[in-house]
């Protein structure tokens, strides 16, 4: 038997894409500042026109996931990092977005085989989600911790011949843009050989 465990020491540059929710900014903004930092003290380059993290910014929570499936797919990160904040409302539409925003966020990760991390703080009221993005603590550094921990633990199962994704052949959306369309379907191809 073989006991398999991520690290937060790297061996080599991880890539990492972070998709923020814009809105609920006062929230979001906290949540990266921590998320940053927490990749920053562990060698991450969080430079925006460096080559490690990619920032894609989005309307809101209920976007994040088809932007976050889409990084995914393109296989270009080690993983996704999910930022938001939904506050309750006085309307079941937060219990909607919610719900909806957790199941896709899973489903890319299900889906594509590389950690994506849930990051969107779900708070009764501004003050709880506050609390979550620095008051208390910042729930992002602990986002990033997360996304740390899997994209090496998915590396070393990946060195031992374990699947990639749940069910590859069954992906068939675009993602973003690279050289070539083809050039993704042999990627794919290639690592479910590996």
């Amino acid at each position: 038997m073989a006991v398999f465990e991520g690290n937060f020491t790297p061996a080599r540059a991880l890539r990492f894409a972070i998709v923020i929710g814009r809105f609920n900014d006062l929230v979001v903004n906290k949540l990266l500042e921590g998320c940053q930092d927490c990749l920053k003290r562990h060698g991450v380059d969080t430079n925006a026109n460096g080559t490690q993290v990619d920032y894609i910014w989005v309307p809101g929570c209920f976007e994040i996931p088809l932007m976050a499936r889409q990084a995914a797919l393109s296989h270009r990160y080690d993983a996704v990092i999910c930022l938001g904040a939904v506050i309750r409302g006085q309307t079941p539409h937060f219990d909607y977005v919610c719900a909806e925003v957790a199941k896709g966020i899973a489903g890319a990760g299900f889906q594509t085989g590389i950690p994506v991390i849930f990051g969107v703080v779900t708070a009764d009221n501004m003050q709880q989600a506050l609390e979550r993005a620095g008051i208390k603590s910042n729930k992002g550094w602990d986002y990033a911790m997360n996304a740390l921990e899997m994209a090496t633990l998915m590396e070393q199962f990946k060195g031992n011949g374990s699947p990639l994704a749940y069910n590859p052949g069954a992906v068939t959306t675009q993602a973003l843009p690279v050289a070539s369309t083809h050039k993704v379907a042999a990627e794919s191809v290639a690592q479910q050989q590996d």
